[in-house]
């Protein structure tokens, strides 16, 4: 099990997509899209610019990993919005939406897949205060991080799992808003 973490300039409901009971990311992150595999994590953690430092805004199970083409066709996904990508004659297109316009397009295609979880915590707004035992897990900066050791990945999934829920908790930080997401 690999497990991902990176900071979340921007929490807007488009990615990642907490809501009607998955947490997908189909756009933005595509190496960890790429990359990523049926039973890793990902988590987004707050910056200074959403819901602060040290904050967990979300973590999900990857439980499905599909194509753009499936996702877009799949019925439990047709309205969401995170799903704008669909096959026309051979080839991807985008639907019109207000989070990602044509110049994103070649940067989330890049991550050649959407990843779905139905086992994820998403705090959003209302994001955690990450114990200070496993500050380790924030990646700073842009980009994301994997190597942790296997102790404290289950040590802090066993934190999560004991004290939370699991599911949609709040609302996103920039829900109104909705910049979506930034290199």
């Amino acid at each position: 099990m690999k497990f991902f973490s990176y900071v979340m300039v921007s929490d807007t409901g488009f990615a990642p997509n907490p809501f009607d009971g998955f947490c997908t990311l189909a756009c933005c992150k595509p190496i960890i899209r790429r990359t990523a595999s049926v039973g890793d994590w990902i988590i987004g953690t707050g910056s200074k610019g959403t819901i602060g430092n040290n904050k967990l805004i979300y973590a999900m199970k990857v439980t499905e990993k599909m194509d753009f083409n499936s996702y877009y066709n799949d019925k439990r996904f047709h309205n969401r919005l995170d799903n704008i990508y669909f096959k026309n004659k051979d080839r991807l297109n985008q639907k019109k939406n207000k989070y990602h316009h044509k110049e994103d397009m070649d940067h989330d295609l890049s991550g050649k897949y959407v990843l779905v979880s139905d086992h994820f915590y998403y705090f959003g707004k209302d994001a955690i205060a990450i114990p200070k035992e496993f500050l380790a897990i924030i990646k700073k900066g842009p980009g994301h991080k994997c190597n942790f050791s296997t102790d404290l990945v289950s040590d802090f999934l066993k934190w999560l799992e004991k004290n939370y829920d699991s599911g949609k908790n709040g609302y996103p930080f920039d829900f109104i808003e909705g910049i979506g997401c930034v290199l």
